[in-house]
């Protein structure tokens, strides 16, 4: 067994991989990477369904503006689930807050109109009429809660629904669901066997929806 130290990573390499994971992407739009401790995060409030779009718009309104130090970033906090599409199995990216997006800025009336007037955005969450920051650890435990390994499932069946088995052993009956395990894609299904209600233990893929 070698006795030798494991090799460190310079702080060339350290910089370049800081680099690589503050780049830009659909849901997380960075405008200035350095960190102002001057800039605070907001909360502002989006179309439903459109809050990648409105990130990106706002990124290219405050680059037109050239009001990037002051305007440094837009966040949509996501979280990728596996959903059953076509009866096939899909990794999607979800929202965590739908209509919501979270912007770090350092707020003056020049930011505010830049945000305010983006087309898609509604609006500051605050107390009254002024825009409340978050704290920057709270916004932490957002991106850890987004990045967790291992997707669970988009739920997509209720408690006591009704459903019809289309696969396996029992393909054909019908049942009620009495447990779902969003982190396995499970569903126990309660299906009446010889008179009697049987909880059979499904796939999401085995399970349809009447």
């Amino acid at each position: 067994m070698s006795d030798q130290p494991v090799a460190q990573p310079s702080v060339e390499d350290q910089i370049k991989a800081d680099e690589e994971s503050r780049k830009s992407t659909a849901y997380h739009v960075i405008l200035k990477k350095d960190r102002d401790p001057e800039a605070k995060w907001y909360v502002v409030h989006t179309y439903s369904g459109h809050e990648e779009n409105v990130a990106q718009q706002l990124g290219a309104r405050v680059k037109a503006l050239n009001l990037t130090d002051l305007v440094h970033e837009a966040l949509v906090p996501t979280q990728d689930k596996i959903k059953i599409l076509r009866g096939k199995k899909q990794t999607i990216k979800e929202k965590v807050f739908p209509g919501y997006i979270l912007v770090r800025l350092i707020l003056n009336d020049t930011s505010w109109m830049a945000v305010r007037n983006t087309h898609g955005i509604t609006g500051f969450v605050g107390i009254g009429k002024n825009p409340t920051p978050i704290p920057e650890t709270e916004v932490d435990t957002i991106q850890q809660f987004a990045a967790q390994q291992a997707p669970k499932f988009v739920t997509a069946f209720s408690l006591g629904e009704a459903v019809k088995i289309s696969e396996g052993p029992f393909a054909e009956f019908l049942g009620t669901v009495s447990a779902v395990d969003t982190d396995k894609g499970k569903v126990t299904v309660l299906v009446s066997i010889f008179g009697r209600e049987t909880p059979v233990e499904l796939d999401f893929l085995q399970v349809a929806k009447i």
